[in-house]
């Protein structure tokens, strides 16, 4: 199957950070049990085990109304149809910002798939200093924040401008 050339140029990141984020729930799903740790580096950082039926860093965890995963699905649903909307209608700004949409479209169809299929998302990164502990993330939410910041670094970089004419 060949692909346009414009489209291939965000799909194939979406794709790769989709596939990363999948290997690596299934293989902590498969390697840990559950809401178990395993100390990787003492002081810093863990592997774990848990689910997270919120959004990204354990936001909305508690909330425990029924609807409230089905929502986060429908919404991050129309988020992906947009950033692809945007993405192959060339609307998404630069390359960088190309690269930032697409790492946020993989990360988003990584926790949307687990949502539809677990009902919450594995979360197995733990990075903590001494008792001050970062919520507990996953592939998926590091490339919506990288993706995020790439979006942010485009729109705050300066552009030359024009030169005016008649003056």
């Amino acid at each position: 199957m060949r692909l346009n050339p414009g489209i291939s140029r965000w799909i194939w990141p979406a794709l790769l950070v989709l596939a990363a984020d999948q290997t690596t729930k299934l293989a902590v799903e498969r390697f840990l049990p559950l809401d178990s740790i395993r100390a990787v580096i003492p002081n810093l950082f863990n592997l774990v085990n848990t689910t997270n039926p919120g959004v990204a860093f354990g936001l909305l965890a508690n909330a425990h109304a029924p609807w409230v995963g089905h929502a986060l699905a429908f919404f991050s649903a129309i988020v992906m149809v947009f950033l692809a909307w945007m993405l192959a209608a060339r609307r998404a700004g630069g390359v960088i910002s190309e690269w930032g949409m697409s790492l946020i479209l993989g990360g988003a169809a990584g926790n949307v798939l687990d949502r539809l299929i677990h009902g919450s998302v594995t979360d197995f990164l733990d990075f903590y200093w001494r008792t001050y502990h970062w919520p507990a993330f996953n592939v998926a939410d590091s490339a919506i924040v990288i993706g995020a910041g790439l979006v942010l670094i485009e729109l705050f970089h300066e552009r030359p401008q024009p030169a005016e004419e008649g003056i």
